[in-house]
């Protein structure tokens, strides 16, 4: 049985695919089809030129390699403090 969801609805659905978090965990969480939002995602990217899928994946891999930058900055920090001690 297929249910209409109103625009409001699917805004929000996509914010939430923007925000980094993954497709099968959003349907998961609103008892949603992934092929529904996926359709979503291409009607939305049809309008834009950007697809919000593709977008919220370059947002993950921005957060960890920040998160690889800062381990490195620190093990650096923690070199120079060894150094300088010994």
């Amino acid at each position: 049985m297929y249910k209409r969801h109103d625009q409001s609805f699917k805004d929000e659905i996509l914010a939430i695919i923007k925000n980094g978090t993954k497709v099968p965990d959003v349907c998961a969480q609103y008892n949603m089809s992934t092929k529904t939002v996926y359709a979503w995602l291409r009607a939305q990217a049809d309008n834009t030129g950007t697809s919000s899928l593709e977008l919220a994946r370059l947002r993950r891999e921005n957060q960890e390699l920040k998160e690889i930058i800062g381990m490195f900055a620190l093990e650096k920090k923690r070199t120079e403090k060894n150094t300088k001690s010994a």
